[in-house]
């Protein structure tokens, strides 16, 4: 049975349903902070460091601010039409959702709507809350009825309620990076974000990460951030990690917040929180997405890329924020079309696939899936990884950060005169002045950035040595002409990351723990199209991704 938002029990924090007419909106309360000692005590003693929390609710972030605006319209969204909508909706794709709409079963407003209820139905309340949603677009309602007059031949994404991770840059909403210094930073659009707007896609809010996408403190809790709070994993809270630094984008992908989400990554960041929370993650070919307008780790390595439910959304995604873009010296014009990518699987029979002998031995639900994709008749070469070090991959983010993060500020944030910070040196000032809410766990990548004194001479050779090196470790693609070499969540990221080789991940069944794994597709540059159509194929063969079962109403 649906839990409505405004008349729950559950939603004790809400005002109660015979006020909610004669309430002026300003005193209307939605949400309570709450004390959260007990659940931290609770994973103090977790067997993963990254699970012993310090906080989850956020210090800093007032949700009656975020959700209050769009209250009174959500308020009017019934029962009844979010009965009907969701079966219609809910771990629907794309073209699904879309035939509904020009059916003329539901509106684009009322997808917003049937979102905005799922987001607030959940959130509010502090025993199912999994502090993901941080902003909401004030504008998107407003949005949703200017397309609904203006409908017509477009793009896939035309109408999809997309949400962004909070290092991406919007002009409806702060662009924080989940880090207080930012917390009021006024930002235009990145050019991913004018894409999607160009194609109609609705921005619908922000969504947590971990702070500064991971690079802040370490060996730190993933999906937290001081102005977010802790992400949780709707598949366990408390229980399963997020991943990070996407955590947000990927737990409110799996929990039907949205059609999908953008993630970004410098290592890992889309594969790991795409695997924990059981979606499809893209991290594409650097170059082939602009990384304008998005706060910056390295622009060596950094690249944004789509979180959706399946794999179709995710080709249209990525053809959404497609383009060249002159400011970014990575980017390159695209030179296919991803849209059709859903409708022309591989063909298995053609396709050769890497296989690492080790992972075999050790993971039951990676050879599980291997032992489908031979079935189906794709060809399977078992090799053994090369030993293949990353030597010098933190100084290379050390001195990206030092010289990426000043040029952000000075060319994005437009608010200068309230964001105080120009250099990483600032932010680590910043944050002494109020540590125990600012770095409760420390910040101890942004020390190790300022103490690192590698030349710029030395920095060249190892961005040099690096790319060589992951590349290197996938040499067999080249001598066993593969398709893809076959990973798991992101175990080997890193070593895609320096080769610049894109990776999809894509749910392939859960532990007995009910814990997600991601079966990853690693691919050579710019075969992003391919890797589609290979997973593509997967997906149809497994069907593997479930709904969180706390998450189905």
């Amino acid at each position: 049975m649906t839990r409505f938002f405004l008349c729950s029990l559950a939603l004790i924090a809400f005002v109660s349903c015979k006020q909610k007419d004669v309430t002026p909106k300003e005193e209307v309360t939605l949400w309570t902070p709450y004390n959260d000692s007990s659940e931290v005590a609770a994973n103090a003693e977790n067997e993963s460091r990254r699970m012993r929390y310090k906080f989850i609710q956020s210090k800093v972030l007032d949700k009656n601010e975020v959700f209050l605006p769009l209250y009174e319209e959500v308020s009017k969204f019934s029962k009844e039409q979010y009965e009907k909508m969701k079966p219609l909706v809910l771990e629907q794709d794309i073209p699904s959702i879309q035939s509904q709409i020009e059916a003329g079963t539901f509106t684009y407003e009322d997808l917003v709507l049937f979102y905005l209820h799922r987001i607030y139905e959940y959130e509010l309340p502090n025993n199912t809350t999994l502090n993901t949603v941080i902003a909401l677009n004030p504008n998107v309602l407003e949005e949703a009825r200017a397309l609904d007059k203006n409908q017509g031949t477009n793009h896939p994404i035309y109408g999809m309620p997309i949400l962004l991770k909070d290092n991406v840059g919007t002009a409806e909403m702060h662009t924080t990076a989940g880090a207080i210094a930012l917390k009021e930073s006024q930002t235009d659009d990145a050019f991913i974000v004018e894409r999607l707007k160009e194609k109609g896609a609705l921005i619908l809010g922000k969504v947590n990460l971990s702070e500064w996408a991971n690079f802040i403190c370490q060996g730190c809790p993933n999906g937290q951030s001081a102005v977010g709070g802790q992400t949780l994993n709707p598949y366990g809270r408390r229980v399963f990690d997020t991943g990070g630094s996407s955590a947000g984008s990927g737990t409110s992908t799996a929990a039907n917040y949205a059609v999908g989400a953008v993630g970004t990554e410098t290592s890992g960041s889309i594969l790991s929180p795409s695997s924990s929370s059981s979606i499809v993650g893209l991290k594409p070919t650097i170059g082939l997405l602009s990384r304008t307008g998005i706060v910056p780790i390295s622009s060596t390595l950094d690249t944004p890329g789509p979180m959706t439910k399946n794999v179709t959304d995710n080709a249209i995604l990525l053809d959404a924020m497609l383009g060249k873009d002159e400011a970014d010296f990575k980017s390159v014009a695209p030179e296919t079309d991803v849209k059709a990518t859903w409708e022309n699987p591989a063909e298995l029979s053609q396709i050769r696939l890497g296989v690492m002998k080790n992972l075999l031995e050790r993971d039951s639900l990676y050879a599980a899936n291997v032992e489908i994709l031979r079935n189906a008749g794709a060809q399977i070469i078992e090799f053994e990884p090369a030993d293949v070090q990353l030597d010098g991959f933190t100084t290379l983010l050390n001195l990206d950060m030092r010289a990426d993060l000043p040029a952000y500020i000075e060319s994005q944030v437009k608010n200068k005169d309230v964001v105080k910070v120009a250099s990483v040196a600032d932010v680590v000032e910043f944050n002494k002045q109020d540590s125990l809410v600012r770095i409760p766990y420390g910040q101890g990548s942004f020390d190790g950035i300022l103490a690192d004194t590698t030349t710029a001479e030395q920095f060249e050779i190892i961005k040099k040595n690096l790319m060589a090196s992951g590349r290197a470790y996938f040499k067999i693609m080249e001598d066993k002409q593969l398709d893809a070499v076959l990973s798991i969540n992101n175990y080997h990221a890193g070593y895609a990351a320096v080769a610049e080789y894109p990776a999809l991940t894509i749910p392939m069944g859960y532990m007995p723990t009910g814990q997600p794994k991601g079966l990853t597709f690693i691919g050579k540059p710019f075969s992003e199209v391919h890797l589609l159509k290979i997973g593509k194929a997967f997906e149809d063969l497994t069907h593997a991704r479930k709904i969180p079962e706390g998450y189905r109403d």
